[in-house]
């Protein structure tokens, strides 16, 4: 299915909207970094209940994942879209309104129901409404969103002051969502393919059938670890910078240029993919990837720390996006959704781990450097991954 199906709406409507879904996830995620200073005191949060409640979301999101993707490969792209927007809006409300540890934990875990059943959505779309020499572009100028929002949150919690405390944050980031699922509804049209194989019985076939066991492990595989590495910088960034000994709005700023270099990471490797392919570009990303995070845990000014900050968002969030766009190509039509589903699912393994690991490590006392340097590992090892990938495995050639 190419973009003329769409008449008038154009893939630009679609990736408009996409990309207002995936800044108002983004702004939420973040959200959770940024109010973890203020909001661990308030509600009497030891390192590893906040690691536990940063990975609740997480573990929200695989099962969001799976369940999603599963949805929208039987009964189409945009219902289901349009319940996991609401469903995170609804969510971030009720964090906003959690008074207790056990009830932020169980808000954070609904709301990430809602994350995950919108990812692998819009992987699919992107996929549906693009030719293969936009496909990446197109991905990632969907997925940068997620940036813009961190950004958005991050500016708002800097020169917000006493005004907006943590729980104003998750109201705002709760309220648009909410409003923007009957714009999806309503607007959005459906891109799922018409003659769709029945996925109840494909799956297995589509995620393993055809000699893509291997793609599909080293998706997984690479998925986890970029995750990882992301969400423990997503959810302790401001954290760890204040335990450098920093203000909780140096931290912010942290979070920002992270963010916002993400954005702009995001769209230049989407359009340097389109035009070199994914081998030697991704290779590279998170071989860089590993020196920025070396030198985040090595540097001690504050100019210089924002600058790696910086690089490992132009790297990881970057790089991640450009898998967004590359995961799908490996499966048919009629299990794409499921496919991008499970690589999500399964990547949340170390976006749930990220969190878990900061916690556990902080309260075994571990010092913030020592924190950042035990990523360095993951991230070499997604570079090899990126390379066995892109070198020994064939997309689906069946579009």
């Amino acid at each position: 299915m190419t973009a003329k199906a769409f008449g008038r709406l154009g893939p630009g409507f679609i990736v408009a909207i996409c990309f207002s879904i995936a800044a108002l996830e983004g702004y939420d995620i973040q959200a959770f970094g940024v109010a973890a200073p203020r909001m661990a005191p308030e509600l009497g949060l030891g390192p590893s209940q906040l690691g536990w409640a940063g990975s609740a979301a997480m573990f929200g999101l695989a099962i969001g994942a799976l369940t999603g993707g599963w949805a929208a490969d039987r009964f189409g792209r945009r219902p289901v879209l349009t319940v996991s927007v609401a469903l995170f809006g609804i969510f971030s409300v009720a964090t906003a309104l959690s008074q207790s540890y056990e009830a932020l934990v169980i808000a954070r875990l609904a709301t990430g129901l809602g994350f995950g059943g919108a990812m692998p959505n819009m992987m699919a779309i992107a996929t549906e409404i693009s030719p293969p020499n936009r496909r990446a572009l197109t991905t990632t100028s969907m997925f940068c969103g997620l940036p813009a929002g961190g950004a958005a949150v991050a500016l708002l919690a800097q020169f917000g002051g006493a005004a907006v405390d943590w729980r104003t944050i998750f109201l705002i980031g709760g309220a648009l969502p909410v409003l923007l699922a009957p714009v999806v509804f309503f607007f959005l049209p459906e891109t799922r393919p018409a003659a769709a194989p029945n996925v109840d019985r494909r799956l297995a076939q589509g995620l393993f059938g055809d000699k893509r066991g291997l793609a599909t492990s080293l998706i997984w595989l690479i998925f986890a670890l970029d995750l990882l590495v992301t969400y423990l910088l997503l959810n302790w960034l401001p954290t760890l910078m204040v335990a450098k000994g920093f203000t909780p709005q140096d931290g912010a700023q942290a979070s920002f240029w992270m963010n916002i270099s993400s954005v702009v990471g995001a769209l230049i490797l989407g359009w340097v993919a389109d035009r070199t392919g994914y081998r030697g570009l991704m290779t590279a990303v998170f071989a860089a990837l590993a020196v920025a995070l070396y030198a985040l845990s090595q540097l001690s000014g504050l100019g210089g720390l924002f600058v790696a900050a910086g690089a490992a968002g132009f790297a990881v969030v970057g790089g991640l996006y450009i898998l967004y766009a590359l995961a799908p190509t490996y499966y048919p039509p009629g299990v794409r959704a499921a496919g991008s589903g499970a690589a999500i699912a399964f990547g949340r393994l170390g976006s749930i781990a990220g969190p878990l690991i900061a916690g556990e490590l902080r309260a075994a006392g571990f010092g913030p450097d020592q924190v950042l340097l035990t990523l360095v590992p993951a991230a070499i090892i997604t570079a090899l991954g990126v390379f066995a990938l892109t070198t020994f495995c064939r997309p689906y050639e069946g579009d």
